[in-house]
């Protein structure tokens, strides 16, 4: 058992023998391009597969932008919450937009009951670190001063990197940024852009998805020629003392499972309130398939849950 299994920082989902099967076709239809989407040309590709994301019922969206960052919001109707999430997406900083993650975003803001909004950061090689940083800390203060108090941040993939870096970042200069997080949610975090987890080799064969030679050619299109152990640019390396809660979803068949775990293992250790929720079975951002997948379902409401309980509460 680990340190985190030992301190119920960990928790396993079985999964569903429904669940197993749409697996098992995800998987069969994935593999042909398994490991192949690379570069700048992935763009459109990336896009349509996170676009065919569910819409849910009742969350409308709008174009935006919050401290001249353009994006997309997500308002569920009738929502309650006076709070306000601030949505980062994934796609190895090189891939995404916020219209095409918008109703993944909406099934969020939908279980959390807050509006959310998606900024479309400058994607690398363009726009290398720490474009992305600064882009997300921009947002930030923006909605600080759009007059938003209770503000969680959310995020999957690369974003799900981001968001905890951007979290760390906002504590650390929290004189300047006026407000603290009230929480952080990691949706299959990759957390370390030196690929150095053992997932990455021991998971290789099951991840649908990934392969570590497509990683180690994409993460040099965001790093640069900086060192990718900065915490700005791998948040598992970081301080992460004095951090708010943190709650990260994560597939067990995933090459970035280890980035999870051992982010929620120095965690815990230095004091914050964190935890992994490992679903067994799933692959990256499984969350994606909602309607499809029960774990996405449930994954979702969980999610929804800890940010509506966030929200609800004064600092």
């Amino acid at each position: 058992m680990s340190e985190i299994e030992k301190s119920k920082g960990m928790v396993t989902h079985p999964i569903t023998p429904a669940d197993a099967t749409i697996v098992g076709e995800i998987r069969k239809q994935s593999a042909p391009t398994k490991g192949q989407l690379l570069g700048t040309a992935a763009r459109p590709v990336f896009d349509e597969i996170i676009g065919h994301t569910s819409a849910p019922a009742g969350v409308e969206y709008r174009e935006g932008s919050v401290g001249g960052v353009s994006g997309w919001w997500a308002h569920p109707t009738g929502a309650q919450s006076q709070g306000t999430l601030l949505y980062l997406h994934g796609g190895w900083y090189v891939w995404g937009t916020a219209k095409a993650y918008r109703h993944f975003v909406g099934h969020i803001a939908s279980r959390a009951g807050a509006a959310a909004f998606a900024p479309d950061y400058r994607l690398a090689p363009e726009h290398p670190f720490p474009a992305a940083v600064q882009d997300a800390e921009v947002v930030y203060r923006g909605l600080v001063e759009r007059g938003s108090r209770r503000i969680a941040i959310v995020g999957d993939s690369a974003g799900g990197g981001l968001s905890l870096v951007l979290t760390a970042a906002v504590i650390r200069k929290l004189q300047s940024f006026g407000t603290a997080p009230v929480g952080t949610v990691a949706l299959s975090p990759l957390n370390d852009l030196t690929l150095s987890g053992k997932s990455w080799e021991t998971h290789e064969a099951a991840d649908p998805y990934f392969t570590k030679a497509q990683g180690s050619s994409m993460a040099p299109l965001y790093v640069g020629s900086h060192d990718p152990k900065d915490p700005l640019i791998s948040p598992v390396f970081g301080d992460l003392a004095g951090l708010p809660p943190i709650r990260i979803h994560v597939g067990e068949d995933e090459v970035l499972l280890d980035d999870s775990l051992r982010y929620v293992e120095r965690a815990a250790a230095a004091g914050v309130d964190a935890r992994v929720d490992v679903w067994q079975g799933m692959p990256h951002v499984f969350l994606s398939a909602a309607g499809q997948l029960a774990a996405a379902d449930e994954a979702l409401q969980a999610v929804g849950t800890f940010l509506a309980n966030r929200l609800g509460q004064s600092r």
